[in-house]
Formats: structure tokens, sequence, C-alpha cells
């Protein structure tokens, strides 16, 4: 009879938090629809590491986007009226974000100029963007979330093709977040937050999708969010209503679990370091970045070719 074995429990460690020169404790027009209007000074997402040895994180209710360097100081990239979440290098100077408020946005790191490039879809606006991914060959998958949930199970996934094609994959999910791919990118893991699972979305040689099912359950008051897969095609959950990072072998079970502070909403995950083995986790409730090492090196990131 097999027996699983509890996961391995660890505390994530302080990499580095938000100066008070930069937090803004007051309510935002983000703040009022997705904090029951609860003064936020910063909500923290998008981690990201560049050539530069730097990390790069957003910050949703003030349009902001950070750079911290390797010692954990902080630099204001750009602000500008937006929400950005979700980000991603297209090239070594330019990161591909995905805005709530805007649509996909282009930001050219060295002089924070940011500009639209896709803001909608046959002239409608986008639900709200959320997270997203490249593959090899330059295809870019990303979440469309909105408000919806089990209410509203209309949030839609995306892939956005190297000549311009955009097709939309699923339309049924109950709050799209995260995405990230398998080792051989067959499979694509999909975080939908309010259903609090993560599905798994088989990609099929003709560019369709097929028996979308469901891969790992969670628990609590808010579900999956952000995504990543190491090299062992272990799949990295961040799940902010438990202040948990699920480390999931191939069959979903729990080999890890890292725990964050008490309050701690733990919302996205980058490998970083050397060897992609250093993890840095956003706690969005704190304006802080986590870190951990771990055992297995993360997946490499994709540009768009």
């Amino acid at each position: 009879m097999f027996l699983l074995q509890p996961p391995q429990v660890r505390e994530l460690t302080l990499f580095s938090a938000m100066p008070d020169e930069f937090r803004r404790p007051r309510r935002s027009d983000w703040a009022d629809a997705n904090r029951g209007g609860t003064p936020t000074d910063s909500f923290l997402e998008g981690p990201v590491l560049g050539d530069d040895g730097h990390l790069y994180v957003t910050d949703i209710p003030w349009g902001r986007v950070f750079r911290i360097d390797p010692q954990g100081r902080w630099s204001l990239v750009t602000e500008y009226d937006g929400e950005p979440n979700g980000m991603k290098f297209v090239d070594a100077g330019t990161l591909l974000i995905t805005d709530y408020k805007n649509g996909l946005m282009q930001l050219e790191v060295a002089s924070g100029r940011v500009t639209p490039f896709l803001a909608r879809r046959n002239s409608e606006r986008f639900k709200g963007v959320n997270d997203l991914v490249f593959d090899r060959a330059g295809n870019l998958y990303f979440t469309d979330q909105g408000q919806t949930g089990l209410h509203d199970p209309t949030g839609r996934l995306y892939r956005l093709s190297p000549d311009g094609r955009l097709d939309q994959l699923l339309g049924n999910i109950p709050s799209p977040n995260g995405v990230a791919l398998s080792p051989d990118e067959k499979v694509l893991y999909l975080a939908v937050t309010r259903g609090n699972c993560v599905w798994r979305v088989p990609l099929l040689p003709d560019g369709s999708v097929s028996k979308v099912s469901q891969f790992f359950t969670s628990y609590g008051s808010s579900g999956p969010d952000g995504l990543a897969v190491d090299a062992q095609g272990r799949v990295l959950v961040a799940n902010p209503g438990l202040g948990y990072l699920w480390v999931l072998n191939t069959r979903a079970e729990p080999v890890q679990v890292l725990r964050g502070p008490a309050g701690a909403s733990i919302t996205n995950l980058a490998f970083g370091g050397p060897q992609r083995r250093t993890l840095f986790v956003t706690d969005s409730t704190h304006g802080r970045v986590m870190t951990a090492e771990m055992d297995v090196p993360g997946l490499p990131l994709h540009r768009r070719g």
C-alpha cells in the first residue's frame, strides 16, 4: 500500500521590504474594488529577474514598476496610469506587462517609457489581464481574469503568436490567474483562483486544447495565484489565502510547503541566481519580497524570439 509522505515544511525568509518612502497608505480605485476599500500602501506582483541580476516587481494599485538590486535596494523604474500585474522580458531591455486597466503594455526599462502593446481584441477591451508566459517559439500565453469567479465563470486564456494571431483557448474559467508551461511545453498549468485549484491544459500539435482537467485542489479564502515549474517538472503554486507556496510533484502531491509570515499574501514567484535555484516570492500585503533556496533549479523563461 502506498502511503503519501507528509510534505517538508520550510519558512520563507525576508529578502527585502519596500522602503517607507515608496509606501502610500491610502485608498485607491484598485483597493476599493479588490481590498474592500482598505488603505493599501502597495500590492506587489509580477516578479521577474533581468539579465542585470536585478529583480523587477509591479505595484498594482499605484501603477508602478520597481527594480531591486542583489543587495535588496529599491529604485523606481516607472509610474504611470495603469494597474500592472504580471511581467516577462521580451528582450534584455523590454518588459511586457499584463495591466488590468489597459491590457498588454510594454515597458522600456532604461527610460521608463510605457506604451500599449495590445489594448483590445476586435475593438473590445479585455476583462482585466493578469499573468503571462512565453514558449520557446515565442508564443505568448496570457490570462484575462477581470472580476470573474464561480458566480461568473467567463475568464479567458489567450495565445498570441509571433505573427500577431490571437486565439482564445478557453473562455469558461472562474478567475484565471498564473500560467506556466511543463518542461516539454505540451502542458500549460493554469491557476484558477476562485475555483481554488490549478488546471492542466494539454496543448495539442494543431494548436488547440482538449481534455482540460483539474490538476490540484487547494482550500481557503483565496486560491492559487502565480505559478512556476522547475527542471523536474514540479509545479510551484503561490497560494495567497493560505500564505503558502506549494511545491507539487508530477502527481500533484505536495512535497514541500514554503510558508510566509503571519498574515502574508503569497502571490507570485520567480527563480533567479546563477543556477536559478533562488526563489523570490512576493508577499503582497506586507510589501515584501521573500526568498528560499531550492534543491531543483527553475526552468529558464523564454522570450518573444
